[in-house]
């Protein structure tokens, strides 16, 4: 397992505008100038977190997953982000990691944000995802699943990244810095969070608060209010040390 370059995109949405905010992100990738291995947008990258998805799903055929797949192969990394998707009468939303190679891998989301009322518009997903890159296993997660150590939780060391996407308010900023330190301590592996910045449709609005986060719970990157690209090197070594030299994963609890 080599180290891996992680390239974080922090952004503003164009409200319920595929077109508009496919563009932009296609611009937007035009100016990396790092050879990167993994790429990650935000939560709904193309509307987003509208529940208009009667309007505004897609297929898995359609523009967003097309141009990701063209993305993907023009700079030979894979990219992650979530897409309103509707498939056999259902609405989704649905995580898409697209490799250069044209494999497209999914995610729905879990925990549905009932406050909000997306469990009323989408369906929830039962399965898990970990891919692997360059030896390294990664599992996503989309926004309100990272309250839930339970269904994030990394049992014998299943995944070395867990990466959260999303459209978290900037009025809970707090829980998110907290809960992405916490993710990335008690899981032991490195912890991504991607997050938008702006105002929405609905007039929220998002501080972004974007991070990598060591094994350690030490953060590497974080950016608040502004949009941002930004490219770090995870190390292999450092998350085998840490697991080697303070193996608390080893005593977790199975089956309770």
């Amino acid at each position: 397992m080599r180290d891996l370059k992680v390239t974080v995109i922090q952004e503003e949405l164009v409200w319920e505008d595929i077109e508009a905010n496919i563009a932009f992100f296609d611009k937007k990738l035009d100016t990396l100038k790092v050879k990167t291995d993994l790429i990650v947008l935000p939560e709904m990258f193309t509307t987003g977190f509208s529940m208009n998805a009667a309007k505004l799903a897609q297929t898995m055929s359609g523009p967003a997953v097309t141009w990701l797949l063209g993305k993907a192969g023009d700079l030979q990394a894979d990219i992650v982000s979530s897409v309103i998707i509707k498939e056999e009468g259902c609405f989704f939303n649905r995580l898409l990691w697209v490799k250069p190679d044209g494999r497209v891998m999914s995610y729905d989301k879990r925990h549905l944000f009932r406050i909000y009322g997306e469990e009323k518009v989408y369906t929830a997903g039962n399965k898990k995802l970990i891919a692997e890159l360059h030896g390294w296993k990664i599992s996503p997660f989309i926004c309100y699943d990272l309250r839930f150590p339970i269904w994030t939780r990394n049992l014998n060391n299943v995944f070395d990244v867990s990466i959260f996407i999303a459209n978290w308010p900037e009025v809970r900023a707090h829980h998110w810095k907290s809960l992405l330190r916490a993710r990335a301590i008690e899981n032991q592996c490195y912890t991504v969070g991607v997050n938008r910045v702006g105002t929405d449709g609905n007039n929220i609005s998002y501080s972004g608060d974007s991070s990598i986060i060591d094994p350690l719970g030490n953060i590497s990157f974080q950016s608040a209010f502004t949009s941002c690209m930004y490219t770090t090197t995870l190390s292999a070594a450092t998350l085998e040390m840490v697991r080697k030299q303070f193996p608390v994963w080893m005593d977790a609890d199975v089956g309770i």
